[in-house]
């Protein structure tokens, strides 16, 4: 009979981790594997002859660290050095981008509670605001002024988010929020399955979201560019940069960036 030992301690024997504290991290973080079982314990026992296997981590805690990337690349935001707020932060998609691409600190919002990603939960430059409904966000909870801020936020309208990001960004501070249409159109344009699939509304979603950013936030609309790829559902989703400064003239075509995702999703 072959002995067994914990599963975090062959991690480290075996070389696939380089310490006990990092074979726990994989561990948890559901990235190790027995026998073709995923085994989330670091204290399992787990024989001697066992095929181990360590997946390797994807580059973000979800797939809104690409979505988040293209708009960064897109719109030439660079975070480097800068202090952020991530409104709807999830698992941590975009507050993992956001690291990755040289934020100082993160505020990581969410109404929900448990849901980022262990390691971003235990990263010195996250501050982790679980169960706060970003809708009534001041800038009090977080004590300072930012320099970006994300907005990832599903059921709600961003008409109702981007006002607490108007207080809490800096003068000239950007604002980079992904539109899901099926969340601001009217639901006589929500076909079944939650997905809105008309070019038209998402043309008409885009300019409104524009138009009354500009009229009741004084921000400035800079940019937009379409997601990599599609939401859950299925649905398009676009990216808005707005700036906290009035009276930037810039012409954005919707129309043509609508039938641009069109094409290429």
């Amino acid at each position: 009979m072959s002995t067994k030992k914990r599963l975090d301690l062959y991690l480290v024997e075996r070389g696939l981790c380089k310490s006990r504290t990092a074979a726990q991290r994989a561990i948890v973080a559901g990235l190790v594997f027995v026998n073709g079982q995923r085994v989330d314990k670091p204290a399992t026992p787990v024989a001697e002859d066992a095929h181990i296997e360590l997946k390797e981590r994807p580059r973000y805690a979800s797939q809104g660290g690409f979505k988040l990337e293209k708009a960064l690349h897109t719109f030439h935001v660079d975070v480097q050095r800068k202090t952020c707020l991530d409104i709807g932060a999830s698992t941590g998609g975009f507050t993992d981008c956001l690291l990755q691409h040289g934020a100082a600190k993160v505020y990581a919002v969410d109404v929900g509670k448990g849901q980022l990603d262990w390691n971003l939960r235990n990263d010195p430059r996250v501050v982790v605001m679980e169960d706060v409904n970003a809708r009534y966000l001041q800038l009090e909870q977080i004590g300072e002024y930012v320099d970006l801020v994300t907005i990832d936020v599903s059921f709600i309208s961003l008409r109702l988010i981007l006002p607490a990001a108007n207080l809490i960004v800096k003068p000239a501070g950007d604002v980079i929020a992904l539109v899901k249409p099926q969340f601001e159109a009217g639901r006589e344009h929500v076909q079944r399955g939650g997905v809105v699939k008309d070019p038209e509304v998402h043309r008409q979603v885009l300019e409104e979201l524009a138009q009354s950013a500009m009229r009741e936030l004084g921000f400035s609309v800079m940019n937009a560019t379409f997601s990599p790829f599609k939401g859950p559902a299925g649905n398009i989703e676009f990216f808005l940069q707005f700036v906290n400064e009035s009276g930037v003239k810039v012409s954005l075509d919707f129309e043509s960036l609508v039938a641009e995702a069109h094409h290429d999703l």
